[in-house]
């Protein structure tokens, strides 16, 4: 299934109506791509905003969303939409899938995730739907919903470049609050997985009663953006005012956590910045 999902993606992309030139992009790139994005790794060899029409940034997005939630997942979704009874051996891959530690509420479980994922990317977009709009009109609507899916799944995948200026990530946006911590805040939810989610849901503030799991995931996470951070702060980002410092720092701390996005430029940072990243 999930071969197939990436080959009917790359099938999809090699359209011309998915170019913005209506040319058929050659299959290794198609393919390339559309791995990419069902694998949310965030690599491209085409910029999405100049090579992709609006049609092909949509295949992108369901290619991500797909990824990011799961195919297991995905597909039983459709089935609790149909009404259908799911049978015992789809709910050992669905608990497979999410990692969960009993078949017994799985359903529950992945209505939860779809519903809750759906909601966070809502909200996501409408928080930088201000911003987008401001700066691209009307299309700036598309952008803001094709980017919080993105950072959401943590692929990484955006909107951004032009013919003139291709691969330019969030960079534009350095000095942004409401782009930074929302985009920020998208990838370590979407990063964090669907147990945690469940945790604080019933746990609330309850830390004790959390599984090992996700004791250990939230507390690597806030120390693996709080030091990284700090460091970015003292020692790579000494110029511009304190929030951009404050922003760039933060965000180039989250970012690695799979999420493929950046808003400074990687070649600026010293071997040292850059050593501490690929760790």
């Amino acid at each position: 299934m999930f071969a197939a999902v990436i080959l009917i993606g790359a099938a999809l992309l090699m359209l011309p109506i998915s170019a913005q030139e209506r040319t058929v992009t050659p299959f290794h790139e198609a393919l390339f791509t559309a791995t990419s994005a069902v694998c949310v790794t965030g690599l491209v060899v085409r910029d999405t905003a100049s090579h992709w029409s609006a049609f092909g940034q949509a295949v992108l997005m369901v290619l991500i969303q797909i990824g990011g939630l799961g195919v297991i997942t995905v597909g039983a979704s459709f089935s609790l939409l149909s009404g259908r009874r799911i049978s015992l051996s789809q709910r050992g891959r669905m608990q497979e899938a999410m990692s969960a530690p009993k078949v017994g509420g799985i359903v529950r479980l992945t209505g939860f995730v779809i519903r809750t994922s759906l909601m966070i990317e809502g909200i996501g977009a409408l928080c930088m739907l201000p911003v987008f709009c401001r700066d691209f009109g009307v299309s700036g609507i598309w952008k803001a919903v094709f980017h919080s899916v993105s950072a959401f799944c943590n692929a990484g995948f955006d909107l951004m470049g032009t013919p003139d200026m291709p691969f330019v990530s969030l960079t534009a946006y350095r000095a942004d609050p409401v782009i930074n911590l929302t985009i920020s805040a998208l990838i370590v939810v979407g990063g964090i997985g669907f147990l945690t989610w469940d945790d604080v849901r019933t746990n609330r503030l309850c830390f004790h009663r959390y599984r090992l799991q996700s004791k250990v995931i939230l507390t690597a996470t806030a120390l693996l953006i709080l030091l990284p951070t700090l460091y970015f702060f003292c020692f790579e980002f000494k110029g511009g005012t304190l929030r951009e410092r404050l922003l760039l720092s933060l965000f180039q701390s989250v970012t690695p956590r799979t999420a493929g996005f950046n808003t400074a430029d990687y070649t600026s940072l010293s071997s040292s910045g850059r050593g501490l990243t690929i760790l």
